[in-house]
Protein backbone atom coordinates (compact mmCIF):
# COMPACT_ATOMS: atom_id res chain seq x y z
CA UNK A 1 0.00 0.00 0.00
CA UNK A 2 1.13 3.43 -0.72
CA UNK A 3 1.98 6.08 2.09
CA UNK A 4 -0.67 8.42 0.56
CA UNK A 5 -3.33 5.08 0.51
CA UNK A 6 -2.35 3.92 4.23
CA UNK A 7 -2.75 7.84 5.29
CA UNK A 8 -6.31 7.73 3.94
CA UNK A 9 -6.89 4.72 6.22
CA UNK A 10 -5.10 6.01 9.18
CA UNK A 11 -7.22 9.15 9.26
CA UNK A 12 -10.50 7.28 8.83
CA UNK A 13 -9.51 5.11 11.46
CA UNK A 14 -8.56 7.98 14.01
CA UNK A 15 -11.66 9.44 13.18
CA UNK A 16 -13.82 6.15 13.73
CA UNK A 17 -11.88 5.52 17.42
CA UNK A 18 -12.25 9.37 18.17
CA UNK A 19 -15.83 9.70 17.37
CA UNK A 20 -16.43 6.06 19.46
CA UNK A 21 -14.84 7.31 22.22
CA UNK A 22 -16.22 10.49 22.33
CA UNK A 23 -19.93 9.12 21.77
CA UNK A 24 -18.88 6.65 25.29
CA UNK A 25 -17.46 9.88 26.80
CA UNK A 26 -21.18 11.51 26.30
CA UNK A 27 -22.65 8.95 27.66
CA UNK A 28 -20.65 9.26 31.24
CA UNK A 29 -17.84 6.76 30.04
CA UNK A 30 -15.36 9.68 29.76
CA UNK A 31 -12.27 6.98 30.91
CA UNK A 32 -12.74 5.81 27.06
CA UNK A 33 -11.47 9.01 25.46
CA UNK A 34 -7.32 8.64 26.85
CA UNK A 35 -7.74 5.31 25.47
CA UNK A 36 -9.17 6.65 22.26
CA UNK A 37 -6.27 8.94 22.27
CA UNK A 38 -3.97 6.41 22.69
CA UNK A 39 -4.83 4.23 20.14
CA UNK A 40 -4.74 6.86 17.60
CA UNK A 41 -1.23 7.93 18.75
CA UNK A 42 -0.50 4.45 18.68
CA UNK A 43 -1.77 3.99 14.82
CA UNK A 44 0.34 7.43 13.96
CA UNK A 45 3.47 5.81 15.27
CA UNK A 46 3.21 2.37 13.12
CA UNK A 47 2.19 4.84 10.02
CA UNK A 48 5.06 6.89 10.94
CA UNK A 49 7.81 3.53 10.92
CA UNK A 50 5.96 1.80 7.83
CA UNK A 51 6.42 5.03 5.88
CA UNK A 52 10.29 5.54 6.91
CA UNK A 53 10.56 1.81 5.40
CA UNK A 54 8.32 1.97 2.30
CA UNK A 55 10.74 3.26 0.14
CA UNK A 56 13.58 0.42 1.02
CA UNK A 57 15.37 -0.99 -1.99
CA UNK A 58 18.82 -3.02 -2.52
CA UNK A 59 20.45 -2.36 -6.08
CA UNK A 60 22.68 -5.02 -7.74
CA UNK A 61 25.01 -3.80 -10.33
CA UNK A 62 27.22 -6.53 -11.87
CA UNK A 63 30.46 -4.95 -14.05
CA UNK A 64 31.36 -7.81 -16.73
CA UNK A 65 34.39 -7.18 -19.03
CA UNK A 66 36.95 -7.13 -16.24
CA UNK A 67 39.29 -9.49 -15.34
CA UNK A 68 37.39 -10.89 -12.79
CA UNK A 69 33.76 -9.30 -12.05
CA UNK A 70 32.85 -6.23 -9.74
CA UNK A 71 29.15 -6.19 -8.16
CA UNK A 72 28.46 -2.87 -6.63
CA UNK A 73 25.60 -2.72 -3.93
CA UNK A 74 23.08 -0.35 -2.81
CA UNK A 75 21.22 -0.49 -0.08
CA UNK A 76 18.63 1.72 1.17
CA UNK A 77 16.96 1.38 4.63
CA UNK A 78 14.56 4.41 6.21
CA UNK A 79 17.22 7.63 4.93
CA UNK A 80 20.48 5.51 5.28
CA UNK A 81 21.83 4.65 1.96
CA UNK A 82 24.90 2.05 2.16
CA UNK A 83 27.00 1.43 -0.92
CA UNK A 84 28.79 -1.43 -1.37
CA UNK A 85 31.81 -2.94 -3.93
CA UNK A 86 32.23 -6.55 -3.83
CA UNK A 87 35.53 -7.43 -6.02
CA UNK A 88 35.89 -10.92 -7.55
CA UNK A 89 31.95 -11.39 -5.89
CA UNK A 90 30.25 -15.19 -5.17
CA UNK A 91 26.94 -15.64 -4.33
CA UNK A 92 25.50 -18.52 -2.17
CA UNK A 93 22.14 -19.35 -0.85
CA UNK A 94 22.72 -20.23 3.18
CA UNK A 95 19.85 -21.17 5.27
CA UNK A 96 17.43 -19.19 2.88
CA UNK A 97 19.63 -16.15 3.18
CA UNK A 98 21.27 -14.58 0.01
CA UNK A 99 25.24 -13.67 1.02
CA UNK A 100 27.31 -12.04 -1.95
CA UNK A 101 30.83 -12.69 -0.54
CA UNK A 102 33.68 -10.32 -2.20
CA UNK A 103 37.80 -10.51 -1.58
CA UNK A 104 36.75 -8.93 1.77
CA UNK A 105 33.59 -8.38 2.93
CA UNK A 106 30.50 -10.24 3.11
CA UNK A 107 26.72 -8.46 2.66
CA UNK A 108 23.08 -10.07 2.96
CA UNK A 109 20.54 -9.24 0.03
CA UNK A 110 17.44 -9.87 -0.63
CA UNK A 111 15.79 -9.78 3.18
CA UNK A 112 12.28 -8.25 1.51
CA UNK A 113 11.86 -11.47 -0.17
CA UNK A 114 10.17 -14.70 0.42
CA UNK A 115 12.00 -17.65 0.46
CA UNK A 116 11.34 -18.64 -3.25
CA UNK A 117 12.01 -14.94 -4.50
CA UNK A 118 15.49 -15.17 -2.29
CA UNK A 119 15.93 -18.82 -4.25
CA UNK A 120 15.23 -16.98 -7.79
CA UNK A 121 17.91 -14.15 -6.99
CA UNK A 122 20.36 -16.54 -5.71
CA UNK A 123 20.53 -18.53 -9.24
CA UNK A 124 19.49 -15.58 -11.39
CA UNK A 125 22.71 -13.83 -9.60
CA UNK A 126 25.17 -17.18 -10.07
CA UNK A 127 24.08 -17.57 -13.30
CA UNK A 128 24.98 -14.01 -14.36
CA UNK A 129 28.47 -14.16 -12.80
CA UNK A 130 29.21 -17.40 -14.16
CA UNK A 131 28.18 -15.99 -17.80
CA UNK A 132 30.61 -13.05 -16.96
CA UNK A 133 33.43 -15.16 -15.47
CA UNK A 134 33.37 -17.48 -18.45
CA UNK A 135 32.77 -20.40 -16.62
Amino acid sequence: MSPAGLAKVFAALAVLVLAIGVGFAMAGAWLILPFAGLEVLLLGAAFVMYGRHAADYERVEIELGRPGVEMRVEVAEAERITRYRLDDARVSLEEGRVVLRGAREELEIGRHLGPEGRAGLAAELQARLIRGTGT
